[in-house]
């Protein structure tokens, strides 16, 4: 099992008019965790679409236990529990300045070939950089 943490402080336009940060900026908190994580392990996502492979979202889900508010720094961490083929998981838990857990979510996105628009298998290069964090003893 993979994981990564990323922090991000909540911006003022992200929150509402009740100074919560909009539920639907969850998606984009994510977003970023993902790509950093997988940019810790040397992947890029600007070379995966060079290959002509893109990742589009194919599930997304959250479950909001208390609100992140202005100005907070949160930090998410990012598991991927089992190695991708034609999908990859990502589970995430978002937790505030006080270590409490505050959001809790999953995505899981497809490899599409960019050309045929067709589902195709992870990239090896992926497999690679994952592959010592499934070690399997």
């Amino acid at each position: 099992m993979y994981i990564a943490s990323t922090q991000i402080r909540v911006r003022y336009a992200e929150t509402d008019q009740m100074a919560y940060v909009y539920y639907g900026n969850y998606a984009m908190y994510y977003e970023v965790a993902r790509v950093e994580a997988l940019k810790q392990i040397g992947f890029s996502y600007v070379e995966l679409e060079k290959a002509g492979i893109m990742m589009p979202v194919h599930e997304n889900y959250s479950k909001y236990h208390s609100p992140a508010k202005y100005d907070q720094l949160l930090t998410i961490q990012v598991t991927i529990p089992e190695m991708p083929k034609v999908r990859m998981r990502f589970n995430y838990e978002i937790r505030n300045e006080q270590n409490e857990l505050i959001n809790e979510g999953m995505t899981s996105l497809v490899f599409v070939n960019m050309e045929s628009n067709k589902l195709t298998k992870a990239p090896r290069e992926l497999i690679q950089a994952l592959e010592p964090y499934f070690d399997e003893k």
